[in-house]
């Protein structure tokens, strides 16, 4: 049997790793965009006060995957999911193929949700979703420092990714401002008392927090970004931090059934009997997807036992617990998940 998956983040590497572990002979291809090998997405956004981040987030090299019998194609992009004749067409480094599978499992995660309005302004502002962006913010604060001074962010978004980001530059020294468009930071996440104790760290912290933002866009002025929120303000460069979009076009152009994700049963299977979905990008039948590491570890680890014929009852969600990594900030009450 050739299982085939597609992406390179906790879900498909777990799923690999595991499903190697219950068959020595089965083929394993693992297809990625990315070339820097498998890393811990969660630490992206403690990628400013860890100086050796680069390599401390790398978690294994594709050629460690390889040697454990797991075969990766990394640097490429999938053009097109053949359910008919169960194919997936690839191309990438001058290369051109279709490979046939058995079993695929689509595991491409999610991608920076940009609100329709930022979108038209799309090269003034970084986003932060992979090793590349983080890369791509270091390289561009290093130009600043090396100036002999901090940086001037403006961060947009108060959830839990640009709560951690803005408080990771701020420790690092950087003067950052952050726009919310609700009244109170991660809303989706902590109650309402945890979200003022949250306010009042990051204000400790030198973080400036506007609340109820309505931000219009952006602007260029020489070598300033602008904020347009009612007044122009100038910064050194802005982080569109809005929440995620679970990958799905390639389904959908595959013809499986998409809600908010890649709509699967309890068996993490799409509506095609021979592709399954995990992690980010997988809508259970609850509509609920579980974007946290534990749920999307056990789902991989569950459905590599499936395959396997050693899991026969369809997924349950394990009881988790998510944390925010802010600098001195610790919730009272239990996050919302």
């Amino acid at each position: 049997m050739h299982i085939i998956i597609i992406g390179s983040g906790i879900a498909g590497v777990s799923f690999a790793e595991k499903y190697r572990s219950f068959s020595a002979v089965d083929q394993i291809t693992l297809i990625t965009r990315e070339n820097d090998g498998y890393y811990s997405r969660p630490l992206l956004s403690r990628g400013f006060s860890k100086n050796d981040i680069e390599q401390f987030i790398i978690l294994k090299t594709f050629d460690k995957l390889r040697a454990s019998g797991i075969n990766i194609i990394s640097g490429v992009e999938i053009k097109a999911i053949n359910s008919s004749d169960k194919t997936v067409a690839i191309n990438g480094s001058s290369r051109e193929k279709s490979l046939q599978y058995d079993k695929l499992v689509l595991a491409t995660g999610s991608s920076a949700f940009i609100p329709p309005p930022f979108r038209p302004y799309k090269d003034l502002f970084f986003c932060l979703n992979s090793l590349v962006d983080l890369k791509a913010l270091r390289k561009f604060r290093l130009g600043i420092t090396n100036q002999n001074r901090q940086p001037d962010w403006a961060i947009i978004g108060g959830g839990l990714i640009g709560c951690e980001v803005a408080s990771d530059l701020a420790f690092s020294g950087d003067k950052v401002t952050l726009f919310h468009a609700m009244d109170r930071l991660m809303e989706r996440q902590l109650v309402a008392e945890d979200s003022a104790l949250l306010l009042e760290v990051l204000q400790n912290s030198g973080v400036k927090v506007l609340l109820n933002q309505d931000v219009k866009g952006f602007a260029k002025r020489k070598e300033k970004v602008c904020v347009k929120n009612g007044v122009t303000t100038e910064f050194d460069a802005l982080i569109v931090s809005c929440g995620f979009k679970p990958r799905t076009e390639l389904a959908e152009l595959a013809g499986l059934e998409i809600g908010r994700g890649i709509k699967v049963n309890q068996y993490m299977q799409t509506s095609d009997e021979s592709i399954y979905a995990l992690g980010d990008v997988a809508e259970l039948p609850n509509a609920k997807l579980y974007a946290f590491i534990l749920p999307i570890r056990s789902q991989a680890h569950w459905l590599a036992g499936f395959i396997a014929g050693k899991e026969h009852d369809g997924w349950i969600p394990p009881v988790f617990t998510t944390k925010a990594k802010v600098h001195g900030f610790e919730a009272v009450h239990p996050y919302i998940v």
